[in-house]
């Protein structure tokens, strides 16, 4: 099984205001994230919440989608990302094969990227799956089950790219033909000119 993993713990302070609860599309961008994976196929879904968890909740509906609030989100991503982690895990015990790991404030990614994410893992196996528009790299990450221990195992201050970065001669680049991938939503002036 290959779960989503959506990261949305943050405290938005470029933004000014909570990036998971802005629209894209008419629709939420936690609720945007969620509906892509869902048309690609992924079944198991976690959303990682931190600040204004409870405000979060009372707006979006997480019917079907485990729901884990980091306490410590101030901690950094990494935090987030291990709390998730660790609540898909041993949820789903060993048929857990890969987690995409999802960052809320990229909205613009379309089910095919996800898609094609997933078969490129499921054809080679490799530990880690990115996409590329024009050689560039973007969101999401796919990472395989190998590389959980090691995640798990770092020090909030550190990056999970340390680790991506030491898999780099293993990992598969997907190349597609969408843009969005790149496209990271962090401050009002990038927000303005998301179409």
């Amino acid at each position: 099984m290959i779960a989503g993993l959506i990261l949305a713990a943050g405290e938005s302070s470029r933004m000014g205001t909570d990036k998971a609860l802005l629209t894209y599309r008419g629709r939420t961008f936690i609720e945007t994230n969620l509906a892509t994976l869902r048309e690609a196929g992924v079944t198991r879904l976690a959303v990682v919440l931190g600040r204004h968890a409870d405000e979060i909740q009372r707006a979006v509906d997480f019917k079907g989608v485990d729901v884990i609030v980091n306490h410590h989100y101030r901690q950094g991503q990494t935090s987030s990302l291990q709390a998730g982690l660790k609540a898909l895990d041993s949820g789903a015990g060993m048929s857990l094969e890969a987690v995409l790991l999802c960052l809320v404030d990229h909205p613009a990614v379309p089910a095919e990227v996800v898609s094609a994410l997933i078969a490129a893992f499921r054809a080679t196996r490799p530990p880690v799956v990115i996409p590329t528009f024009k050689g560039q790299r973007g969101h999401p990450v796919l990472i395989g089950r190998a590389l959980f221990d090691e995640l798990l195992g770092l020090s909030p201050e550190a990056g999970a790219n340390s680790i991506i970065r030491k898999y780099r001669n293993a990992t598969q680049f997907v190349e597609v033909g969408d843009a969005g991938i790149l496209l990271d939503v962090d401050d009002p002036e990038t927000y303005g000119r998301l179409a």
